[in-house]
């Protein structure tokens, strides 16, 4: 009988399969290549959305070290300066929690699928593949908290060079 993948396993088993049972189910073919989408598109996409915030933090961080605000003659070019890209860390920050739990549902549906087609199943297999399931919510989780507290201290750092600014500006 044909056996759909829990996450996790690799495309050797269904290859192996392939070979092994000429009556190899098409739609089981399908189900592990959406198991591999699922493992390595999400994670990936939240991989990709760290990086890309963590590259942000930083390329502001050194902005705001060189930034002459006292150069600025009006404070709303000195804002739009400032706050050049901080809101793509915020908005990584808000959206990495839903595509973790995308990836999670998915995942889910995958060992649900998995359940049906093999009929009677192990507890453990079950466990295990929901287990395998959550670890996009948590990696959803490892992108937002960290682009959050750093939208949070970029943000801080912007109203305090312009509150320098307007005390300057003020004599």
């Amino acid at each position: 009988t044909a056996r759909a993948l829990l996450p996790g396993q690799s495309l050797t088993f269904v290859s192996t399969c392939c070979q092994n049972n000429e009556n190899f189910n098409f739609e089981v073919k399908i189900m592990a290549y959406l198991g591999l989408i699922i493992d390595y598109g999400v994670l990936g996409l939240l991989g990709i959305m760290s990086i890309a915030a963590l590259s942000i933090v930083i390329e502001r961080y050194l902005t705001f070290r060189k930034v002459q605000a006292q150069q600025f003659s009006d404070k709303r070019l000195l804002e739009y300066e400032l706050t050049k890209g901080i809101h793509l860390v915020a908005t990584i920050g808000s959206n990495a929690p839903y595509i973790g739990l995308l990836g999670t549902v998915l995942g889910i549906m995958f060992t649900f699928y998995t359940m049906g087609t093999q009929g009677f199943i192990d507890t453990s297999k079950i466990m295990i593949g929901l287990s395998m399931a959550l670890k996009a919510t948590a990696a959803g989780l490892l992108v937002a908290i960290p682009s959050i507290i750093f939208y949070n201290l970029l943000l801080r750092k912007v109203k305090g060079i312009l509150l320098k600014w307007e005390v300057e500006h003020e004599r």
